[in-house]
């Protein structure tokens, strides 16, 4: 399998069991979910060459979803669990 697709696939498995958890009401996890699968699949249409000339915006988006996901992540862990 092309190392291309397989992260495609890899932010979409995110994605959708971030789908999965807010169809379970759980918007709180499932914002984790989908942020990091979101962030998964922008990183990756940085390296393509049709998208050359918005490499930059994607990579800034990248990370302001990395970031977020990170942040979302930190505050599930501290409340959601005591």
């Amino acid at each position: 399998m092309d190392s291309r697709i397989r992260q495609y696939l890899f932010g979409l498995v995110f994605f959708g069991f971030g789908v999965y958890e807010f169809k379970k009401n759980d918007p709180l996890e499932a914002s984790v979910y989908l942020a990091a699968g979101l962030a998964f699949i922008f990183n990756n249409l940085v390296n393509e060459p049709r998208l050359f000339n918005y490499k930059r915006t994607l990579v800034i988006i990248t990370w302001i979803l990395i970031v977020v996901a990170a942040v979302i992540f930190l505050y599930v862990l501290q409340f959601k669990f005591l």
